[in-house]
């Protein structure tokens, strides 16, 4: 079975390479090209997880070595796959819900001339997020993390005849190569510390190597972590990305890409637990994140982007409890699993709405759509009553399993962790419940555009609401089904790891929590944008209402401390150049000019100078002579 493995990344990068090559010959039918090699991923991966469930849970772990990549003394890189649980865990949700946004773009793209390219684009980004999570070594899942890279910029900039396109997959690009230089340092330290970049030999070592050099690692690692996943302090492409179709949204900004510095995290769990003080680095990033997060998604009124500034908010809650190490390992991949049901529904839905409404994307510009999008509204409330936490929805297990081990990390940590989160929870309940009612509810409020067409909101077709409908399912079932029996922490445990933890509450005790904070958001949401008419525009709000429209100044901070300190810097390092090092060498050439041109007054051609030289010269000889004889 392992030989299936490398089947897995080759079909979605055949569909890449056929697609983007093979020209417009294939316009017609490159979309079904695309699909049918993603849905073929699918099915390998089903193939493999089934031979996976008949082995014990000790003996599940596949390797398939390819060739020897970089093979010289002292240094071997192979290109080789691991499948273990964790591994299988993403294959399924990146080729499942990947094969489902492929046939919803089927619809969504179907007037776009490069349509073709578009499921070229979709292909290469599966294969190299299989790629990344199916590598057994840090160096060929940094190939992986580069090729996720370079396919998130060619579709976020798909439109790149939009300005604002093209803006934002730059900055995208350049965000997370800052990321991207963390991983590199830690995959050298990790050379130079344990002599090899696979996992097994680094994780298996781990234990054996300095406090200190494992906590520069871990932080590295978070770096790199922070970048893809948009987490504080390099979270600022991620709204912008929303210029993207919305296919690219739902894919890349909620079910996978964003998802990879989870992985990169709990799959390096073993430093992180050998080095508490980056462990508790991550813990404090992701509580910070699912602040911010929140906080902005509460004051956009474009859709997309309140739903990034969500994801940003529940991928914070991902690595917060990847931060509380075994205890939170598992919960936070189940929580990645459930949020990747949910808010590619989600976004899948904010689609069907800019479908039905000329590409509105102001939610001021809506009111009522449930009457005439009754399967989004339905597929859509689905998906916000499991990001909300509604009792028996997957979100409800995920999220509350997150709060339960914040609180089970014991003291001071544990009480301001938990506390962290279940704010989270509070705000989660209000910029969603918003969400929902400037949508669906109250009256019309949308207007002609610019060129005078009034929109006419209708439902999609079948091809993009088929999917939303199966998202729609695993919204609803996904968490029940993992929790029965503890059965994802059974399966996730052998690999992860799992500690209980010493919990100061209850579990029952969070839940209702849980349940009261859940309720004020609602009803806040509900007394603001329920009981009252939405305004067409929106109220100048308090101070912190217009710092979150503009995402909480992250812009401006990176402006000013960044792109002018950096001009700063530029500047000064110029100066240093022109004065300093290239003064030095300019001094030096005109002082030896100077020299050599006073030298050259001494070569003037006559026989006499040269004679009165060399009878000075034997006069100062023959003194210094009889100077020496009398000494």
């Amino acid at each position: 079975m392992e030989n299936l493995i490398a089947l897995l990344v080759a079909a979605p990068l055949l569909g890449a390479a056929v697609l983007l090559c093979g020209g417009r010959r294939l316009d017609r039918s490159g979309h079904w090209i695309g699909t049918l090699l993603a849905a073929a991923s699918f099915v390998i991966g089903a193939v493999l997880f089934t031979d996976m469930l008949g082995k014990g849970a000790d003996d599940r772990a596949l390797h398939q070595k390819l060739f020897s990549w970089i093979p010289v003394e002292g240094f071997q890189a192979d290109v080789a796959f691991q499948l273990d649980q964790l591994s299988m865990t993403f294959v399924l949700l990146i080729t499942g819900v990947g094969t489902l946004i492929h046939i919803y773009s089927i619809g969504y793209m179907e007037h776009d001339e490069r349509r073709r390219r578009f499921f070229g684009f979709l292909n290469l980004f599966l294969a190299a997020m299989l790629l990344l999570v199916l590598a057994d070594n840090y160096l060929l899942l940094y190939a992986g993390w580069e090729g996720v890279g370079l396919a998130s910029y060619l579709l976020i900039g798909f439109w790149q005849h939009k300005p604002t396109a093209a803006t934002a997959a730059k900055k995208a690009f350049l965000v997370n190569r800052v990321g991207d230089i963390g991983l590199s340092i830690a995959i050298m330290l990790m050379f130079t510390t344990f002599g090899t970049f696979a996992f097994g030999p680094v994780l298996g070592s781990a234990g054996d190597a300095s406090e200190g050099k494992l906590t520069a690692i871990g932080l590295m690692l978070l770096l790199a972590a922070c970048g893809k996943s948009a987490q504080v302090p390099l979270q600022s492409w991620l709204g912008d990305a929303m210029e993207g179709p919305t296919p690219v949204s739902a894919l890349i900004h909620a079910a996978t890409m964003v998802t990879a510095g989870v992985y990169l995290i709990v799959r390096s769990g073993v430093i992180f637990n050998a080095a508490p003080d980056a462990q508790l680095v991550v813990a404090i990033v992701g509580a910070v994140t699912l602040l911010f997060g929140a906080i902005v998604g509460c004051a956009k009124d474009d859709i997309k982007k309140a739903l990034a500034g969500s994801t940003m908010s529940q991928i914070g809650y991902m690595v917060l409890a990847a931060g509380l190490g075994p205890i939170g390992y598992v919960f936070a991949i189940m929580h990645l699993v459930t949020h990747g049901f949910f808010k590619a529904g989600l976004f899948l839905g904010a689609g069907s709405v800019m479908h039905g409404m000329n590409d509105e994307v102001d939610m001021r510009r809506y009111g009522g759509l449930r009457k005439y999008m009754p399967v989004t509204f339905v597929t859509f409330g689905l998906g916000y009553l499991a990001i909300i936490g509604f009792p028996g929805l997957s979100g409800f297990f995920s999220k509350d399993k997150i709060i339960e081990a914040a609180f089970a990390k014991g003291g001071t940590e544990g009480w301001i962790l938990g506390s962290v989160a279940l704010l989270g929870a509070a705000i989660t309940a209000f910029y969603m419940t918003r969400v929902m009612l400037m949508t669906f509810f109250g009256q019309k409020r949308w207007q002609p555009d610019a060129e005078g067409r009034e929109p006419h909101p209708h439902e999609s077709p079948r091809s993009m609401t088929i999917p939303m409908i199966v998202l729609a399912f695993g919204s609803v079932f996904a968490g029940g089904f993992f929790s029965i029996g503890d059965r994802f922490l059974h399966w996730l445990e052998p690999v992860t790891g799992h500690d209980h933890g010493d919990a100061p509450i209850s579990a029952a005790t969070v839940t209702a929590a849980t349940m009261v904070v859940l309720v004020v958001g609602v009803a806040v949401a509900w007394s603001l944008y329920g009981r009252k008419p939405v305004p067409a525009v929106a109220p100048r709000g308090s101070l912190l209402t217009r710092a979150a429209r503009r995402d909480l100044l992250q812009d401006d901070f990176n402006h000013v401390v960044l792109v002018r300190g950096g001009e700063h810097l530029t500047r000064s390092l110029v100066y240093v150049d022109h004065t300093l090092v290239d003064g030095v060498v300019n001094g030096t050439a005109a002082s030896m000019g100077g020299l050599s041109g006073r030298l050259r007054k001494l070569q003037n051609g006559y026989a006499r100078t040269y004679a009165v030289s060399m009878f000075g010269g034997t006069a100062v000889l023959i003194a210094a002579t009889l100077l020496m004889r009398a000494v």
